[in-house]
């Protein structure tokens, strides 16, 4: 006997009608059943074969697909992070649909098994929306390349109804975090606040980019190219550091940043500053509001921020309400202006006048 040590191996237990509690164990979940006990050659025997039937791609089936979409150019020019994400949920519609013919797939019946699947991951909407956003993605991929001529996940919709565009730091929040986090904590909070980049963007950000007056960004979600003034208050924060090497932001211990170490420092940061209800993200739709109330008009605001028109207008429609205020009394005021002009000299009527 050999130790039992393989990966992804599914055990369940069951009760047989006579009483009898017995364990299955297979490949992976909703792979195929492994022979012999735990183990022994046989056990072994079956797991490699079931995993080595597993790499052979049956042609004309939405595994292939997903396959073909993971060779492309369109995949491969993801950044890095997004490839990992859509890697886990390719991954997920591999385990359930890898067998399922370009004919299935593209009967309008499988719209519906499609959704029965998304709204088996209801529990977490996020998860949910995102695997139908994946595989959205994979078929309209295959129809544009020609191996299919239907996309039944066209205009899915979304089951998690959240919109981050409705929140943004509190003045009071970023008093906080200022207070009690670390300085190098703090720094990558300035920074996000006065450029309005994205975390991963802000955390690979080089010293190169820095001439003195201007940061250069390629953004790695949209591609978009910004070349962003800085202001004096960060400019002197930059030009007081004196290792110039390698990334702006680091750690204590003068290290590059990794996605995950930043996310766990920042998690325990705001809990130690009591801030609650916001996400790192959102300081990103801060700096969109903090340019609009320093009179900055959209366009303005998005030549900083890479974000685009309408994604700006919608932070905006949220929070910057004085805009809207300062617009209405604008439009009163000519049409008072109007009315004496033209003399017009009409009161508007009683409501307590009798009939």
């Amino acid at each position: 006997m050999v130790k039992f040590d393989l990966q992804g191996v599914h055990t369940v237990r069951a009760k047989l009608a006579s009483g009898k509690v017995v364990t299955y164990h297979y490949a992976w979940r909703g792979g195929p059943r492994l022979e012999g006990k735990p183990g022994s050659p046989a056990f072994h025997a079956s797991y490699n074969a079931a995993h080595a039937a597993r790499k052979v791609v049956p042609p004309g089936t939405l595994h292939a697909l997903i396959v073909a979409y993971r060779n492309s150019s369109e995949f491969k020019g993801r950044a890095e992070s997004s490839k990992r994400a859509y890697r886990a949920y390719l991954a997920l519609i591999e385990d359930e649909f890898r067998d399922m013919t370009l004919e299935a797939v593209q009967d309008k019946r499988a719209r519906g098994d499609f959704k029965e699947w998304r709204d088996s991951m209801s529990a977490t909407p996020r998860k949910a929306d995102y695997a139908w956003s994946v595989l959205a993605r994979v078929l309209a991929f295959a129809k544009d390349r020609g191996k299919i001529s239907v996309n039944v996940c066209e205009k899915g919709g979304r089951i998690y109804t959240g919109d981050r565009k409705d929140v943004i730091w509190s003045d009071d929040q970023v008093a906080a975090f200022a207070a009690k986090a670390p300085r190098h904590l703090r720094q990558v909070m300035n920074l996000a606040l006065w450029t309005g980049q994205r975390q991963g963007d802000l955390l690979t950000m080089e010293w190169t980019a820095y001439d003195g007056r201007h940061i250069r960004v390629s953004q790695s979600k949209t591609k978009a190219n910004v070349s962003i003034p800085i202001h004096a208050t960060l400019r002197a924060e930059l030009d007081a550091t004196s290792d110039r090497s390698g990334t702006i932001l680091k750690t204590t211990d003068g290290t590059e940043w990794t996605s995950s170490g930043f996310r766990a420092s920042w998690r325990k940061a705001c809990a130690k500053a009591g801030v609650k209800g916001v996400t790192f993200h959102d300081l990103r739709g801060t700096a969109v509001v903090a340019l609009a109330l320093s009179g900055c008009t959209v366009p303005e605001i998005v030549s900083i921020t890479g974000h685009s028109l309408a994604d700006a207008e919608a932070i905006l429609n949220k929070h910057y309400l004085g805009r809207d205020v300062r617009l209405a009394e604008a439009a009163m005021a000519k049409r008072e202006a109007h009315e004496k002009r033209n003399g017009d000299t009409k009161k508007a009527p009683d409501l307590d006048a009798q009939p």
